[in-house]
């Protein structure tokens, strides 16, 4: 009597994790015995399905940032604490009373602004942030890479704002009061505590943007199946609802994981965008689940994801169960939905209707 065998067909479709059962041997033509398992049937169905994948991911913050101090050597006397978000002309830490000051630029603070500096991006950016933070009412400066006597004059009205002694208001900033980053922080590791003594050059703190991300670590054989701009629902711990999202890149180089047994399966990173509404968690590294949705088929022919069985050379078949007794079916899978457990089938001879064999669940 033949005999078959239930085994997870990941390996046959990687991009489906599809769960189906491989036959000893080939089939012969007409009816097929039955296998030693229990089954049942279901009909192949017409309908629309779309491609979603489920996987799982870990729910974070975007970037990785490590600033240190350029301010002269001294104690560290103040510093943002761990898992605040610094932004735009906040303070970062601050040594033997000066503080370091976040502004926004992709370019690093290195020197001295003044009156007569020569010309530079870092200028640039410094007379956005004068302007951003509303410290030239008068429009005085002309934001280019220039610093001129409007540049000056904006920054001692941001000097006083801070109320700085009437000595400190110098239109001036040394090197090491300010703090270029491209956005706002979100303070991670504390690498010099308040107390602390610290030189020109060490770092104080470490830290990510403050924008909300997903990663995946995506199996190889699944990156066809996902594709950059792809709409994602998030399923997070503590909120009732899924968040919605996108998928913002996908690696294209594939690694293989370091821990584990060897040969792991190799895999490209994914990063899903997301906003998270208004009050909920912050959670750092929380695990989620991820569902990604892909490309749409209308009127189709459908059956369930395990009726799909492991073909004698590759590819896949179907147990067709009728009048006639049981018979193998070889069919072409098309988009799998792995939320739905239904999968397109095509190049077979079935109609809506027919009875194809499945394992009771």
């Amino acid at each position: 009597m033949r005999t078959g065998l239930w085994v997870v067909a990941g390996a046959l479709f990687a991009a489906a994790g599809v769960i189906g059962w491989a036959v000893t041997r080939a089939p012969a033509a007409g009816p097929v015995a039955a296998p030693q398992i229990q089954t049942t049937t279901a009909p192949v169905t017409r309908g629309d399905v779309t491609a979603s994948v489920q996987l799982a991911g870990t729910l974070g913050f975007d970037g990785s940032y490590t600033v240190a101090s350029q301010l002269p050597g001294g104690v560290v006397t103040a510093v943002a604490p761990s898992g605040s978000a610094v932004i735009r002309g906040a303070e970062l830490f601050a040594v033997a009373g000066v503080s370091a000051i976040l502004l926004y630029g992709e370019t690093p603070a290195y020197r001295d602004f003044t009156a007569g500096m020569s010309d530079g991006n870092d200028v640039l950016q410094l007379e956005q942030n004068l302007v951003a933070l509303g410290f030239d009412p008068a429009h005085g400066i002309t934001v280019d890479r220039h610093f001129s006597g409007a540049t000056a004059t904006a920054i001692r009205r941001w000097q006083a704002a801070r109320a700085l002694p009437a000595t400190q208001r110098t239109g001036k900033l040394a090197l090491g009061e300010i703090v270029f980053l491209p956005s706002a922080i979100r303070v991670g590791q504390l690498t010099a505590d308040v107390g602390a003594s610290v030189e020109p050059g060490a770092p104080v703190l470490g830290g990510s943007t403050t924008t909300r991300v997903v990663r995946i670590a995506l199996t190889a054989g699944r990156q066809s199946t996902v594709h950059a701009g792809d709409p994602v629902r998030v399923t997070v711990p503590g909120l009732d609802q899924p968040v919605a999202g996108t998928v913002r890149e996908i690696g294209t180089v594939a690694s293989v994981p370091s821990e584990g047994p060897a040969g792991g399966a190799a895999t490209v990173p994914v990063v899903i965008a997301l906003t998270m509404p208004a009050g909920a968690p912050i959670l750092d590294q929380a695990p989620v689940q991820v569902g990604i949705t892909g490309a749409r088929r209308k009127n189709v022919l459908l059956v369930p994801v395990t009726a799909l069985l492991a073909g004698p050379a590759g590819g896949y078949q179907v147990a067709v169960v009728d009048g006639v007794g049981r018979r193998l079916v070889t069919v072409k899978p098309g988009l799998f939905d792995e939320a739905g457990g239904t999968v397109e089938i095509t190049g077979a001879a079935l109609t809506e209707g027919t009875q194809v064999e499945v394992p009771v669940s």
